[in-house]
């Protein structure tokens, strides 16, 4: 029994409120209010009064609860990455609201939208790597879609016999590392060595030729890992002319080329998702065209830096080449930085720090440093715009702009 019902049924009994009080090591002003609150509600004053506040100021406004849940259920059935940090894009981008990815998170948890997977691999486990310029890693891979074009088939697996709908084609992707660029995404009956090359050439005369191919082992980007198999495919010829690193993951260790396998993960999740299936070869290229623009300039990229989009990566940085001496002598790097209040951003050279003046107008500015020396290219990481070009003169502690004094003119 609940210590107010004690006092209130002590009380009502014809004892004084000061001996209730010494009985049960209250005071007689608790008692008072306790009382007056028992007349005007009844036996609901047994139970303490909730400690939540009467209003919360600070709480979520409803219309943008219901933004993000209807925001969640529009992603969702059209196939596209429906987390909490796509949410926040989207939300900034194009609603002008701005909230915490923790914030989204707890709503979409009260609304039932989120699925728990306690068994789920912890991201902090998987050892993470990405190219440090565009162009520098090509990954590429391919994947079986059906078509429904409604044909069937027969087939035998674990012995037993089943009726299957729908032709098998697949789909080749040649995928930037550094910013996840999709540059080419190609539908085909069946991907061969031929198609490799041709596909490869193609792109690398729109994208320039890349310094070095990440791929799996199958025989339509090696043969030199099957024993017995003498000379070179057709792509290993091109990669050894054009002296184009190859690189290959180790067998049955897909995470090596984990970012081409999680853009087709995507891409299959988008294509399930469309209303109409595609029944032939020319209506899947049509809808994969479509999707590629979506994935490239539309959609957000929790991987890369501020979630640009792949395209904003891809194009506003300088691109590697394949080179011939592999031994050149250069001291090449990129970094992270924030341009500080004064409008200027620091970097160590030979031991020496050097201020390099950007403007005041970026203070606070997300930026990557692409440094070949004493060369530095200063980009604003969100927007892929080039802030400032120069050459360090390792003499002078502050790098001026160069620019008048006062505001921009505009």
């Amino acid at each position: 029994m609940s210590k107010r019902r004690l006092v209130i049924t002590a009380v009502l009994t014809g004892q004084s409120q000061s001996e209730v009080a010494r009985t049960y090591g209250v005071s007689q002003g608790w008692i008072s209010k306790l009382m007056t609150r028992y007349r005007f509600e009844g036996e609901a004053a047994f139970e303490p009064l909730s400690r939540a506040p009467g209003s919360s100021p600070g709480a979520t406004p409803p219309q943008t609860v219901e933004l993000v849940v209807r925001l969640r259920k529009e992603l969702t059935e059209a196939g596209l990455d429906a987390g909490a940090d796509t949410i926040g894009w989207h939300l900034t981008h194009h609603h002008a609201t701005t909230l915490s990815r923790a914030t989204i998170n707890r709503i979409l948890v009260r609304a039932g939208a989120v699925t728990p997977e306690p068994a789920k691999r912890p991201k902090s486990s998987y050892l993470r790597f990405e190219a440090e310029q565009p162009n520098e890693t090509w990954q590429s891979d391919f994947t079986h879609y059906r078509l429904q074009d409604g044909t069937r088939h027969v087939t035998h697996r674990g012995g037993i016999r089943r009726i299957e709908e729908g032709t098998d084609v697949e789909i080749l992707t040649w995928l930037d590392d550094c910013s996840r660029y999709a540059l080419s995404v190609t539908a085909h009956r069946p991907v061969t060595g031929p198609v490799v090359l041709a596909t490869f050439r193609k792109t690398a005369a729109t994208c320039g030729f890349p310094a070095s191919t990440l791929t799996d082992n199958g025989r339509v980007f090696t043969v030199r890992l099957f024993g017995g198999t003498p000379g070179r495919n057709h792509l290993e010829h091109e990669l050894r002319e054009r002296h184009i690193t190859q690189k290959n993951g180790k067998p049955n260790h897909p995470q090596t080329q984990g970012k081409v396998e999680r853009f087709q993960q995507t891409l299959k999740k988008w294509l399930h998702a469309q209303p109409r299936q595609p029944a032939t070869l020319a209506e899947l290229q049509t809808l994969l065209d479509e999707f590629v623009d979506i994935y490239n300039k539309q959609r957000p990229h929790r991987s890369l830096p501020h979630q640009a989009t792949p395209a904003t990566i891809y194009t506003s940085l300088p691109k590697a080449t394949p080179s011939k001496d592999r031994s050149a002598d250069t001291h090449d790097r990129v970094r992270h930085d924030k341009i500080d209040k004064a409008g200027s951003v620091t970097l160590r050279i030979a031991s020496q720090l050097h201020h390099i003046g950007v403007g005041r107008t970026y203070a606070r500015t997300d930026v990557i440093l692409l440094i070949q020396d004493l060369h530095v290219t200063i980009v604003n990481a969100a927007t892929g715009e080039i802030l400032r070009d120069l050459t360090i003169d390792p003499r002078k502690d502050y790098q001026p702009t160069r620019r008048p004094p006062g505001p921009a003119k505009k």
